[in-house]
């Protein structure tokens, strides 16, 4: 509380106790600073607020009408720390998010469904983007993020790591046949991710044991989405995270290819501000996803 609504506090008591000492006894502080705190109010306001005798204090016509002013604030300013407590307590309000599309849509996705039937309460504002946002600037509760964290004005906590698989569909396999080793992929039609670059490797690893494939094909594309319609129109090979392709290998309509081999994997994290106090939406939403994915 800032000295003036400390003030304010200490002479509502003195004026309704209309004694320095009881008003000290409740408030735990001495009567001298009792009177300190009148005596500031009295120099701000620059007039008289109590009639002081030996005996007690009586309001003058001014700390009658003050006395009934600092108790409209006094209350809003309690009214305002409930609220601001309730707040904390219960999950409600708007919380935003922000994913990699592919994980936002697949992985994240069924797991805000679950949450916003169990706290109906709460507006969750979810932005989907692969570029690495500013919590603060763009006013970001919770943010989902894949690859090495470094950043210490936030609180990281580790989901699942995103694996990568490699796919296509039957009709697809077909035709060109099943490969059973990564080097046989050289003979086949591999779906290639444009941010890899054009001299990208598919790099899969069997105990000490790595085989890199050059990605080679007749498509390429800058969005895993697209891939993905090649793979299930069966043009060819695709590697891509495990959250873009589980489903439809689920459904049968891809064939996860060597599983016997590895590919590399990202580390995924969930993260929010450095608060000692988190919000209890944003603290139940981490929990909650947690206990979902990592």
């Amino acid at each position: 509380m800032s000295d003036k609504l400390r003030s304010m506090q200490v002479f509502v008591v003195a004026a309704t106790t209309e004694s320095f000492a009881a008003a000290a006894q409740l408030l735990d502080i001495s009567a001298v600073m009792v009177g300190k705190h009148v005596r500031a109010l009295e120099q701000q306001l620059g007039a008289s607020l109590l009639e002081r005798t030996t005996r007690k204090q009586t309001l003058t016509e001014i700390g009658a009408s003050y006395l009934e002013r600092c108790r409209d604030v006094l209350a809003s300013v309690e009214a305002a720390d409930h609220v601001a407590e309730s707040l904390r307590a219960m999950p409600q309000g708007c919380l935003r998010v922000t994913a990699p599309v592919a994980y936002g849509t697949r992985r994240l996705m069924p797991v805000i469904n679950d949450y916003a039937a169990l706290y109906p309460q709460i507006k969750i504002d979810l932005l989907l983007n692969d570029r690495v946002i500013d919590m603060a600037k763009e006013t970001v509760d919770v943010a989902i993020r894949s690859g090495t964290m470094n950043a210490p004005d936030l609180i990281a906590r580790p989901l699942q790591r995103s694996r990568m698989l490699a796919a296509a569909s039957p009709a697809y396999l077909a035709k060109h046949g099943t490969p059973h080793h990564p080097s046989e992929l050289a003979h086949h039609n591999c779906l290639a991710f444009a941010a890899w670059g054009a001299n990208h490797a598919w790099r899969f690893q069997q105990a000490d044991i790595t085989v890199p494939v050059p990605v080679q094909g007749s498509f390429v594309s800058n969005h895993g989405d697209a891939l993905l319609s090649a793979a299930l129109a069966s043009l060819g090979v695709v590697v891509q995270n495990d959250a873009l392709l589980e489903p439809h290998i689920r459904s049968g309509v891809l064939v996860a290819l060597l599983t016997e081999w590895e590919l590399p994997s990202r580390a995924i994290h969930i993260l929010r501000r450095a608060e000692a106090r988190p919000s209890a939406k944003v603290r139940s939403f981490v929990d909650f996803v947690l206990a979902r994915l990592g």
